[in-house]
């Protein structure tokens, strides 16, 4: 896919006050670690993230969504009343109907005129949205879209806690539970546009290339566990294997078309084992990556986008640069998207 007239006009993160370290969390499941003698400290160790974020409890999907509606509108030189589309792109929703990004909408303060809906696909609804709203802009349809996404892990996490402390398992049973462990919270948001709307300030959707490889749709498996709670099982092993492996197919056909010159990477924020396989496999340099699991955690629909926008913030990615997004989710689905920044 090749975009000519789409581009990000302002991106933007809201991100909770909260901060759970991963020893904090080992600490709330000492019980489990002196029953099975698992040493401290293996959940950064096995990582490498040191802490991630958590909202408040209570706090909707809606809510962390429509806070970085707020926060990338305020940095846009366009207005509320110009977005034609609106996506709510996490895969944490306030419920099954309606979507999500009606609730969202209403809290941003976004017009009545924009087309409002939730695009949901594991970690890669953003990315998706990107797709979608620049195809519409270069179809015509629009001119200009805000994306949002906003992930709670709080519910999961607890969950995962409740469920290791009260069932007898075995070191092999607390396996597909040990990835929950790394999820954290928060919310990012993009204004998309023609360029012709932008004054300059726009960094261009090149294009990209998504591939799918759904005979290992079963390998993360997420659903609401009562009202309040989420549960997760995750074959972790098996699904960096087979992530990297469709990484490198869809790497084989992107860098094709899009070449392999870029001068930063961002990757979907999963941890140090999945980013040094994944580069490695890929024969990129990883001195042009640039992370946030280490302090963010894995914060699904969030963790890429969000991780653009700090490495911007930190000016680890400057004007005029090309940036290769690097997107994987279960189900298991990769993208990716050349960017001009």
């Amino acid at each position: 896919m090749r975009f000519e007239h789409a581009c990000i006009e302002s991106l933007a993160v809201a991100m909770p006050d909260e901060v759970w370290t991963s020893a904090e969390i080992e600490a709330r499941l000492a019980p489990v670690y002196e029953r099975l003698k698992l040493p401290a400290g293996r959940l950064e160790l096995m990582t490498g993230i040191r802490e991630r974020r958590m909202w408040p409890a209570g706090t909707r999907p809606s809510d962390a969504s429509a806070a970085a509606g707020r926060a990338v509108l305020a940095k846009s030189g366009l207005k509320a009343e110009d977005v034609e589309l609106f996506i709510h792109a996490a895969v944490s929703r306030d419920m099954l109907e309606p979507a999500t990004a009606s609730f969202a909408h209403r809290k941003i303060g976004l017009p009545p005129r924009a087309q409002v809906m939730d695009v949901s696909n594991a970690c890669l609804g953003f990315l998706n949205s990107l797709v979608l709203a620049a195809s519409m802009i270069e179809a015509g349809q629009i001119r200009c879209a805000l994306v949002a996404a906003g992930e709670n892990g709080r519910p999961l996490v607890e969950q995962t806690l409740r469920t290791l402390n009260q069932q007898p398992l075995s070191r092999n049973d607390i396996k597909p539970y040990f990835a929950n462990l790394t999820i954290g919270s928060g919310a990012v948001a993009a204004v998309v546009c023609h360029r012709s709307l932008a004054g300059g300030r726009g960094h261009r959707i090149l294009g990209g290339t998504g591939r799918a490889a759904t005979a290992h749709s079963e390998l993360c498996l997420g659903d609401t566990h009562g009202a309040e709670a989420l549960a997760m099982q995750t074959d972790s092993e098996r699904l960096l294997v087979a992530g990297v492996e469709l990484a490198r197919e869809t790497w084989a056909e992107f860098s094709r078309d899009h070449g392999t010159e870029f001068d930063r990477f961002i990757c979907h924020q999963v941890g140090s084992v999945h980013r040094r396989k994944l580069y490695e496999t890929l024969g990129l340099d990883l001195a042009r990556d640039f992370s946030t699991f280490e302090t963010l955690g894995n914060t699904g629909s969030v963790a890429l986008p969000a991780t653009l926008a700090l490495a911007a913030e930190a000016g680890a990615v400057k004007t005029g640069q090309r940036v290769g997004l690097l997107g994987i989710g279960s189900g298991l689905n990769c993208l990716m998207l050349a960017l001009e920044w």
